[in-house]
């Protein structure tokens, strides 16, 4: 008998410390890599797993996500159980917004119930990545888990914004802090930490039964990572999922297999984004086996680069250039470029991440920089170059990117 999957996916964050791109969208929705947003790798996923029933949970500034999802993600209406629905914060229980992960989960039980799967995938919507979901659901059956947490080795230094996981040699859980000042470390290996992905698959009776005494609960945060998994370890049968043994089609390099990017600063955001232009990227879009999907702009015309007035031709190297940009007489290095941009002669872009309908004017030098939709660059601009400067004007990362914000297109 077919196992009965039902996906549930965590899209309501706010993102703070993705602030000022943020600031008029929830985190899920940030564009990224030229054409796509956060949501659609998670998405992609799970459709490229053969699992199609998904509700996609919101609740801060979902707007725009909203309308990427109605206008990218609308599956057939041949068959009831394929089908992305997103789910708005609806205050079912009570009179209070989602409280934590997991109570976003517990105010929507009745969706649940009503699908009754053998198995409930909550994944984040945040982070870059290839998964085969279904690799995990065989691991999950193997152990007769009542949890499993998809993990992940990262640097111990970028660890204590993750949730950091110890393992018994049947890979078991035996220990679970969230966010620690100070993480462990993987035993024999001082520099490297094993943190939770934050992307579960929970057996049914086990997460509802849980998520009501959680509920009940005075003291409780209502999250997954603080309050669920550790109540879970020390009295259910809770397994880690080694993420690097994830197999997908067309990634056999060490270095694509297990390349995950938790989007949670500026700077990790930024360096996601560079690590798409490089010759050989460690995360590589242009795997016909394993496709990330997303909002298709057909209207767009292909990029284009042409001479200008004086004839000085439009160039970008190693970058990556979207559908409607054209560079006229500029130069693009080391980028990622997205739609209907414009950059005008004489204009110097380098190691910066440009969103769509931006126009960058003439004699302008941008770097380390990311610039937001719909802004214009006014002629003779120099951002990137001058940290302190560009401080009175923008937010720059503690790691020195420069950030402008979107701006409202115009009439």
């Amino acid at each position: 008998m077919k196992t009965k999957i039902l996906g549930m996916i965590m899209a309501g964050g706010k993102g703070e410390r993705l602030y000022p791109l943020t600031k008029d969208r929830t985190k899920p929705a940030v564009p990224f890599g030229g054409k796509y947003r956060l949501i659609d790798f998670a998405l992609s996923n799970f459709l490229n797993s053969h699992i199609y029933a998904i509700y996609v949970l919101t609740q801060f500034k979902a707007q725009s996500l909203i309308e990427h999802l109605q206008d990218g993600w609308q599956l057939g209406q041949v068959m009831r159980d394929h089908f992305i629905v997103t789910v708005p914060a609806q205050m079912r229980l009570g009179e209070s917004w989602y409280r934590g992960t997991a109570d976003a989960i517990y105010q929507n039980l009745n969706l649940i119930k009503r699908f009754n799967p053998d198995i409930v995938a909550v994944f984040g919507a945040d982070h870059i990545y290839r998964m085969d979901i279904r690799q995990m659901v065989k691991f999950h059956f193997q152990n007769n888990a009542d949890l499993t947490v998809a993990t992940v080795p990262v640097p111990i230094k970028n660890a204590s914004q993750l949730g950091i996981i110890d393992v018994a040699k049947d890979g078991r859980i035996i220990g679970f802090q969230e966010k620690p000042k100070s993480p462990h470390c993987i035993p024999g290996r001082p520099d490297e930490a094993l943190v939770s992905m934050g992307n579960y698959l929970f057996s049914t009776e086990v997460l509802m039964s849980k998520l009501k005494e959680n509920a009940l609960t005075k003291e409780t945060e209502h999250d997954f990572g603080k309050n669920i998994i550790p109540a879970l370890y020390e009295k259910k049968r809770v397994f880690a999922y080694d993420f690097r043994k994830n197999r997908i089609p067309g990634e056999e390099s060490a270095q694509q297999t297990g390349y995950w990017r938790d989007i949670g600063t500026i700077d990790s955001y930024y360096q996601a984004n560079m690590d798409l232009r490089a010759i050989t990227p460690s995360f590589n879009l242009y795997n016909p086996g394993w496709p990330i999907k997303t909002t298709s702009y057909t209207e767009l015309p292909p990029a284009k680069f042409v001479f200008n007035e004086h004839g000085r031709q439009g160039s970008a190297l190693n970058s990556i250039i979207c559908e409607g940009t054209i560079i006229s007489g500029g130069e693009v290095k080391d980028s990622v470029v997205g739609r209907n941009v414009f950059v005008h002669s004489y204009s110097e872009i380098n190691r910066s991440i440009i969103m769509d309908n931006v126009d960058v004017g003439r004699h302008s030098r941008i770097t380390h920089t990311i610039i937001d939709k719909n802004v214009e660059i006014p002629e003779g601009a120099i951002i990137g170059y001058n940290l302190e400067e560009d401080r009175k004007k923008y937010y720059v990362s503690p790691e020195g990117i420069v950030v402008i914000p979107r701006a409202e297109p115009k009439d």
